[in-house]
């Protein structure tokens, strides 16, 4: 280990994962024992195998075990008290950002344009930046995920035990997850099961892409109308699964791309619609609904069109 002014650059190191840390996705016990190294980085030195598990290559969202023996490798970390600052306006947002909160859980209904970590270029996310707004709170970690552009419920856990349950709800199908979006074209009919499995077909810049392939992941999306303009519909969707970019690519699967989606979308309709006002991906985390395992308490929690949004649908055509 060499120190400097600036961080402190490691050797190869080795950690015997605890019995507190059973569980946890092995991206996410990284994060923690490599504060400071970019998201990127991280997944970085899992694609070329320089992460290790008991002397094996894994994945990402590989769940740890008690006695798993993880490899890090060399790694320049920044000095330990000098985070990101964190602008005033960013902090204020997040505190107004509080839906609900008690000794288990935190729930935001997260700004679009602010990412759950830092990484990929950013220095800091809504992570991070809870984590510097509370040093006094000595666990927080994200439950899930939200794109950068996708506002909404988003929960965090403030003990592993209550990571854990709620990882273990999302697992067994108990946590209810419902958006809204706004697709393009008038939907036919009413409500409408989207069963295709999903797979990664890439990466444009630091974003992964996806595709429907029948070799992929199962993933189900079901789709319900809520309101129809002459040109667009808004859907209730409610998601069975968590894919990376579900909606967004089961909906254009279905030729109904969500208005304002850069990768999967209509440009041409994007274009006439950043006139109306959408500046960003028109998907929003409304409603979740889950209870806690083995019979713990009921969480029911709702997160309102954020104002943008609203008015991008009062100037559409019915």
């Amino acid at each position: 280990m060499t120190a400097t002014d600036k961080g402190v650059t490691h050797g190869v190191r080795h950690v015997e994962v605890g019995r507190q840390d059973v569980g946890q996705r092995l991206d996410n016990f990284l994060g923690r024992h490599l504060k400071g190294v970019p998201r990127s980085r991280i997944y970085k030195m899992l694609r070329k195998g320089e992460v290790r598990v008991n002397r094996k290559r894994v994945r990402a969202d590989y769940r740890i075990e008690a006695g798993d023996m993880v490899r890090l490798p060399p790694v320049h970390q920044p000095a330990p008290g000098e985070p990101a600052a964190i602008p005033t306006g960013v902090a204020e947002q997040i505190e107004r950002a509080v839906v609900y909160e008690d000794e288990s859980l935190l729930v935001l209904d997260k700004p679009a344009g602010l990412a759950v970590h830092g990484g990929s270029g950013l220095a800091f996310g809504l992570i991070e930046a809870l984590r510097q707004q509370r040093p006094n709170q000595p666990f927080l970690e994200l439950g899930h995920r939200l794109d950068r552009e996708t506002s909404g419920c988003l929960v965090i856990a403030k003990t592993r035990r209550a990571l854990n349950a709620f990882h273990q709800a999302l697992r067994e199908g108990m946590v209810e997850k419902h958006y809204l979006a706004l697709v393009a074209g008038r939907w036919r009919g009413g409500a409408r099961r989207v069963d295709e499995a999903l797979a990664r077909s890439g990466r444009r810049g630091e974003e992964r892409l996806v595709q429907v392939d029948e070799e992929g992941k199962a993933s189900i999306s079901r789709f319900e109308p809520v309101a129809r303009f002459a040109r667009m519909t808004l859907m209730d969707v409610r998601i069975d699964t968590g894919r990376t970019h579900q909606i967004r690519v089961h909906a254009a699967h279905l030729g109904h791309p969500l208005a304002g989606d850069d990768k999967y979308g209509d440009f041409e309709l994007n274009r006439e619609l950043k006139k109306l006002g959408l500046k960003r991906l028109f998907l929003h985390s409304a409603h979740l609904r889950f209870r806690m395992p083995d019979g713990g308490q009921l969480y029911d929690l709702h997160a309102p069109l954020p104002d943008d949004l609203q008015r991008v649908l009062e100037r559409l055509e019915t």
